[in-house]
């Protein structure tokens, strides 16, 4: 089942993280980043000219970004950010009257950017499994549509696309002269992203999720160079340039990729270990959707309380969560692990004791992500 986006609404993730959350907790289960890195990680080249930098980003740091992927430098645009570089697609590739097929629960962007711009958007959602639902995808696409947005592994259930389905959505996305808009933020392994496979895919990623930089606000689109280009119109208009010292340094994390990947495997290997723990022992009242490969796990919630009012409850003893009312799905939240074990192990010391009293002892309904609810601001 799809549901249809007729307007464009405000952030309930935004007022929750950064309005009703602000200043109320000293726990961070809520973001879905890795732990962030310091400025004392790494090291400032002495003389660095702080001009305006590349209006495509600096070459050795396209260079580095090609090499993610085993492509091509000309493929990459480098941006504030990965939530810019999905606007600057949007922005570039989409005209009022196109249509979008986008997955919920997921970034409210993909929805909100493209019906701002007077397109037509179907949500479709998840099969029961929290696999993608391709043939939902393929029964409400027709010859105007431009663009098919997912996200891989996913954000918020923590899923990969199977490789059947990423093959279905490159060939529909062939069939129907669309293009795949594909978020990998979460991938760890961009050398077998289809973006290198034809000419329909567009990947984007950033620093901020596996590395663990978001503060240096670098993020990529890698993609067939036409798109690049038209991108970087855009782009030009809007920021003209990235920071110079900051993609100087986003360089100088990707020459140390092995060592980052390193600490983020040992961080979220011990986190999950402890979240499998308390899914095991709190079973009654959360069940675990196990993550692939994400720092951050859903967990649905067998309570029949809202996950809102859970997560309020969460925070008024300093933890913060994120409930899925933030991210269009209204039956559980999610949950990062992607810190230290004594953050970890204190904040589900402390989401048990909000769970507890609110246990159930019967089974509820089935979770669904196959109809998504209207999306409503918490």
């Amino acid at each position: 089942m799809t549901v249809s986006v007729e307007r464009a609404r405000d952030y309930p993730m935004q007022r929750w993280v950064f309005e009703d959350a602000a200043g109320r907790f000293d726990i961070d289960l809520g973001d879905s980043n890795m732990l962030p890195g310091h400025l004392d990680d790494l090291t400032l080249p002495a003389g660095l000219e702080l001009d305006y930098g590349h209006d495509h980003g600096l070459g050795a740091l396209r260079e580095a970004v090609a090499g993610l992927y085993g492509g091509s430098p000309d493929s990459v645009l480098i941006t504030q950010g990965a939530q810019q570089a999905l606007y600057l697609v949007y922005a570039s590739l989409l005209s009022p009257g196109d249509r979008v097929i986008g997955f919920r629960p997921g970034w409210q962007q993909s929805w909100d950017v493209p019906t701002a711009l007077g397109c037509r958007v179907d949500l479709v959602g998840f099969r029961p499994d929290l696999s993608f639902d391709v043939e939902a995808a393929e029964a409400v696409a027709g010859p105007d549509v431009k663009l098919i947005v997912a996200n891989s592994p996913c954000n918020p259930t923590g899923r990969r696309i199977a490789e059947r389905d990423l093959r279905a959505l490159v060939a529909l996305a062939s069939r129907t002269g669309a293009r795949l808009l594909l978020d990998e933020e979460y991938a760890l392994d961009l050398s077998r992203s289809p973006a290198l496979d034809g000419d329909r895919v567009i990947s984007v990623s950033s620093l901020s999720k596996v590395y663990g930089f978001p503060g240096l606000r670098v993020g990529w689109l890698y993609g067939p160079p036409s798109v690049v280009a038209g991108c970087a119109e855009r782009k030009f208009l809007s920021t003209i340039s990235n920071s110079v010292l900051c993609e100087t340094l986003a360089r100088e994390v990707l020459a140390d990729r092995e060592r980052h990947l390193r600490s983020y495997h040992e961080l979220t290997g011990q986190g999950l270990s402890l979240v499998r723990e308390f899914a095991r022992r709190n079973a009654d009242a959360v069940d675990l959707v196990e993550p692939e490969g994400t720092p951050f796990a859903w967990l649905w919630l067998r309570t029949g309380e809202e996950p809102l009012a859970m997560c309020r409850r969460a925070l008024d003893l300093g933890v913060l969560l994120m409930p899925g009312e933030t991210l269009g799905a209204s039956d559980g939240f999610r949950i990062c692990f992607a810190r230290s074990p004594e953050a970890v192990t204190e904040g589900l010391r402390r989401v048990e004791s909000v769970l507890r009293p609110h246990a159930r002892t019967t089974a509820p309904p089935p979770h669904d992500f196959t109809a998504p609810e209207p999306l409503t601001s918490p």
